[in-house]
């Protein structure tokens, strides 16, 4: 089972790499890994009081997955935006990557995204909730090498965020 030690932190080359397809052959390996992101996802929440998703690359798994768990568990594999909005917002993004760092980016109000769920079926999401859009572009970017860092609005869209014990 992996840890918060485990997590790969800014400047991991690991973090800038796209990721391979998951296989339909892997798909045994799938509930494994979304274990792991859980038991992290949980570990950032209790240390940091933050985190609705993470993508399999921030544990070194190089595979097209991530794992939401907002008011229920969403195993997302091998997604696509099929569509996004040409409106965009901005907000200050955060990231388990570097839990004390956020970047203020622009993202597309509303998305289509298409992937595989857990068991192998296909799904088509159009997500028009804000905070979820913003959510699902953050972890697909993951998936692709891209870190909120490098979407930042400007060389001023940078603040820490203490940890919660500080």
């Amino acid at each position: 089972m992996k840890t918060l030690s485990d997590l790969l932190l800014l400047g991991d080359p690991r973090l800038y790499q796209n990721c391979d397809p998951v296989g339909k052959e892997e798909l045994p390996l799938v509930s494994g890994w979304v274990a792991d992101l859980h038991a992290v996802m949980e570990a950032i929440r209790a240390r940091y009081q933050f985190g609705r998703g993470i993508a399999a690359p921030q544990l070194g798994i190089m595979k097209r997955l991530f794992y939401l768990n907002i008011d229920r568990p969403i195993v997302v594999i091998n997604p696509e935006l099929v569509d996004v909005s040409p409106e965009l917002d901005e907000l200050w993004d955060d990231c388990m990557s570097f839990p004390n760092l956020l970047v203020k980016v622009r993202r597309h109000k509303t998305l289509t995204l298409a992937y595989r769920d857990e068991h192998w079926r296909e799904q088509v999401w159009t997500v028009t909730d804000w905070s979820l859009a913003e959510l699902i572009q953050h972890e697909y970017d993951h998936l692709n090498g891209v870190l909120c860092t490098m979407r930042a609005v400007d060389e001023q869209s940078f603040r820490w965020r203490p940890t919660p014990t500080d």
